[in-house]
């Protein structure tokens, strides 16, 4: 391991994906330190937050060089995934895939198949599935109980029009995917943990923790049943020692874990 001596600081927000950075960093058995916020009332992070990047989000990591100097700011979680290992993981504890087939190295078309997913993947996460994900949350909060009970039935007829035109159908064609990429895997791109497996973490998790039925009318009846490959992969990463320990941190500090905001 590299860069022993820097310090990761991990500007960590409830009911963000800054809790995949601290799955990484178990499971490369990296020090860290936890600077929590909260979210305001209205589920907004809070303005300390763009004290550390303008954009004021979370995830967002600080890292201070060995010997000191002037703080790295990553944000991003894919960008902040690939900085991480490139400076603190080893052979020992990759996360990335091989890359060539053998005797094919630096050719056009020599890539693994598993690492081609990978590059994927990491891409995919923020630029696709997220984006669908983060919809459906907040369309599900405009027609919940933080909404006024005289306007709810208003906001939750827009709510769930918005949410049959674009997220369900959309997410139906992510989660078919994703239930292909496990038909015979382990993990998304193959048999072992990898970044991508992080990066799609939070929002895979996600999943128990709404009620899936109130997405939309799955094809063979409930999420779970429709995606059972899907569901299972959940409950592995879930059940990941490294995840269960970023799990215990939060715990420590907070007293509890949502994955999603109340």
């Amino acid at each position: 391991m590299s860069e022993e001596q820097a310090k990761i600081t991990v500007h960590w927000l409830n009911g963000s994906r800054a809790q995949g950075i601290l799955f990484l960093l178990e499971q490369l058995n990296v020090p860290y330190e936890i600077k929590v916020y909260h979210r305001d009332p209205n589920n907004k992070a809070p303005r300390e937050l763009a004290n550390v990047h303008p954009l004021g989000k979370s995830p967002v990591v600080t890292v201070t060089p060995p010997g000191g100097g002037e703080n790295i700011v990553l944000a991003e979680t894919p960008f902040i995934v690939q900085y991480i290992n490139d400076h603190f993981s080893n052979a020992f504890s990759s996360l990335e895939p091989k890359r060539w087939k053998e005797g094919q190295e630096g050719k056009v078309g020599g890539e693994t198949e598993e690492w081609l997913k990978y590059q994927y993947i990491m891409y995919y996460a923020e630029g696709s599935f997220m984006a669908q994900m983060v919809l459906y949350f907040l369309m599900d909060i405009i027609r919940g109980p933080k909404i006024p009970f005289f306007i709810r039935p208003m906001t939750r007829m827009v709510s769930n029009m918005v949410i049959s035109a674009v997220p369900f159908p959309n997410l139906q064609k992510h989660f078919k995917m994703l239930e292909g990429y496990l038909e015979k895997n382990s993990y998304l791109c193959g048999d072992r943990l990898t970044n991508a497996d992080i990066v799609m973490a939070f929002g895979m998790v996600s999943v128990k923790s709404v009620d899936m039925s109130q997405v939309g009318t799955w094809e063979k009846g409930s999420f779970a049943e429709t995606y059972p490959n899907v569901w299972a992969y959940v409950g592995r990463i879930e059940q990941e020692p490294a995840w269960q320990k970023s799990v215990e941190k939060i715990k420590a500090l907070e007293g509890d874990y949502e994955v999603l905001p109340k």
